[in-house]
């Protein structure tokens, strides 16, 4: 018999570091480019989530990569995952 946390899946996304200001938290921004179906209109779309980073490792501009999890507070259920490429690398 498997256990709940086993069945579900934890999404990763990717995104990149808005702000940093936070205490142990981070704005990433993630952006999606899809095909409309109706018009057949390529459509890009973005969305920021906070992110609780409890090493405060990431910086402004850095490509990371986070993890849906439990709640940490009222709008943060994301947790960094690993920092891919820091800002002075993307450049």
């Amino acid at each position: 018999m498997t256990t709940k946390a086993a069945q579900k899946e934890k999404r990763v996304f990717t995104g990149v570091v808005v702000s940093d200001k936070m205490d142990k938290t981070l704005v990433v921004e993630t952006k999606r480019t899809f095909v409309e179906e109706k018009l057949s209109k390529i459509l890009r779309t973005s969305k920021k989530y906070k992110v609780h980073d409890e090493q405060e490792q990431a910086k402004v501009g850095d490509l990371v990569e986070f993890v849906e999890g439990r709640p940490a507070s009222k709008t943060k259920y994301m947790y960094l995952k690993k920092v891919v490429k820091s800002a002075a690398a993307l450049e």
